[in-house]
């Protein structure tokens, strides 16, 4: 998967952390290397990891990413509550921002869950159209093997 624009949650993530820039622009300038980088740092992670896992060459990878991604979908989440609890934005923000991350961190588990079972389908598939002899013509069994003991 090398095309992450085609993906609603990266466009979603996108979106969301453009609205994150905009928003703690008016932080109070002593979080400028606190609460505010911290949120921004979180929020601009989870597009960027799921652009960098798009552009791995396998389906594992891009997991992993997407797992990534989520955990700073959550860390942002966080950090919404933290903003609103020190009243840098206000209840009506919190909540907007609130449902967009909580939206963006169901379409990464969807989509985490998808390629797991992807994945797991090709594996399946792939055994059963080429099942691993028990045993090979090279296969040297190690002294007392006995093959009706053992487990496959």
């Amino acid at each position: 998967m090398s095309d992450y624009k085609k993906l609603k949650v990266w466009e979603d993530a996108h979106k969301f952390t453009v609205d994150i820039y905009n928003i703690t622009q008016k932080f109070p300038s002593n979080e400028q290397y606190g609460l505010t980088s911290q949120i921004r740092r979180s929020a601009s992670s989870i597009p960027t990891n799921i652009v960098e896992g798009c552009g791995q060459l396998d389906n594992g990878n891009l997991i992993r990413f997407l797992g990534i991604a989520k955990g700073s979908a959550f860390e942002t989440e966080y950090q919404l509550l933290l903003a609103k609890d020190l009243n840098y934005i206000t209840n009506e923000e919190y909540k907007l921002l609130l449902a967009k991350i909580q939206s963006i961190i169901r379409r990464l588990t969807n989509l985490i869950k998808s390629l797991k079972n992807h994945k797991l389908k090709t594996i399946n598939q792939k055994q059963v159209l080429n099942p691993k002899p028990l045993l090979t013509k090279n296969h040297k069994p190690k002294t007392g093997f006995k093959p009706e003991t053992a487990r496959y």
